[in-house]
């Protein structure tokens, strides 16, 4: 009986999977139509009462496969500010929720590639999405008026076959560009866009011998987050981030990117190993990062920019060492699409 019962068994998965075969377009369609539309019927991500930070992009330079170029956005109340835009970044944005069409402002914090060379998908995306009649505004010290030109030349091309093709009434003429708004580069603390209560704090950071180079802190109903940008160790950002609820720190791990440095030498990379030996003096470890939390009295502690590529969570460990014993508060390590929420009248830093 049980024989009988196994064959027929058998028997009915087998002519599932030939069904499956033989209707795989159509059963693939019907899977697809509705995933899609449950997708893109979510609600979008909001700020709530007060802050929302999300890590759009973890990367760096180096190849991985599971994080984008660096990018941060933040959100306050009905404002959504980008933090640099590396490659992935706007895709990344849109998994998380949050339509590149609603972004106000980007803010960069230094000109390395990969932390502007999302800026044309984002851009494409914005302008499409709202049919924005105006330049979106591109924030910097020093040097934001040569990027914005440049890309805007690089796009030429595409900017009009965009509103050939589209029209003006989906992609303007006067849109789909960018609109620099430089800022003198701050020897301290320097606010550089206020705008419905949102207050946004410019500082310098080390980075050199990249210059400019700057971090800077939002401010809204009581809640702070504060983004080093690229940075060795820095004075001013523990002066900058002081009382934070949540530091958004690069990180990179010397003795892992050391190992990374000897299978690059034994293979006979020698231009990249030496790359790799370079970039050691102006990024901050995890330990490193972690005593400036500490110094700066923050609350919660997020790596990003994260060297070298990590290609599990297995590896956390290794990669922040000591760097929990240098803090009193939670470290994480950042992953594209998380998000941390800081609501206003609280103290409390919830990761979704």
């Amino acid at each position: 009986m049980k024989r009988k019962v196994s064959l027929a068994a058998a028997v009915v998965v087998l002519l599932g999977l030939v069904v499956a075969f033989a209707f795989q377009a159509q059963i693939g369609g019907w899977i697809y139509d509705r995933a899609v539309g449950s997708r893109i019927a979510a609600p979008p991500l909001e700020s709530a009462s007060g802050l929302a930070v999300g890590l759009c992009g973890t990367g760096s330079p180096m190849p991985g496969s599971n994080r984008a170029g660096a990018c941060t956005v933040v959100l306050a109340g009905s404002q959504a500010i980008v933090v640099d835009m590396g490659e992935g970044g706007a895709a990344n944005l849109t998994r998380m929720g949050i339509d590149p069409g609603r972004i106000d402002a980007v803010l960069l914090t230094h000109f390395h590639s990969d932390h502007i060379d999302g800026l044309g998908p984002l851009n494409l995306l914005h302008w499409t999405g709202v049919a924005d009649r105006e330049p979106l505004a591109l924030h910097g010290p020093p040097g934001v008026e040569r990027v914005a030109e440049g890309f805007n030349l690089a796009y030429t091309h595409d900017h009009g076959y965009r509103v050939a093709h589209h029209g003006e009434a989906i992609a303007p003429p006067a849109g789909g560009t960018f609109r620099a708004v430089p800022f003198e580069m701050p020897a301290g603390p320097t606010v550089v866009f206020r705008k419905d209560g949102l207050t946004v704090t410019a500082f310098p950071v080390d980075h050199r011998p990249v210059t400019p180079a700057v971090g800077y802190r939002f401010d809204y109903k009581g809640r702070s987050v504060v983004i080093s940008g690229d940075t060795a160790q820095s004075v001013s950002l523990e002066r900058a981030a002081r009382g934070a609820d949540l530091l958004v720190h690069e990180a990179l791990q010397p003795v892992m990117v050391s190992s990374l440095t000897r299978a690059l030498d034994k293979v006979g990379r020698k231009n990249t190993a030496q790359i790799t030996r370079d970039i050691l003096d102006y990024h901050a470890t995890p330990e490193q990062a972690a005593e400036s939390a500490q110094r700066a009295g923050v609350r919660h502690l997020v790596l990003t920019h994260i060297v070298p590529p990590l290609p599990s969570r297995l590896f956390y460990p290794a990669f922040l060492r000591d760097a929990e014993g240098r803090f009193d508060g939670p470290i994480t390590v950042g992953d594209d699409g998380v998000v941390f929420m800081l609501p206003a009248g609280s103290s409390e830093v919830t990761v979704r």
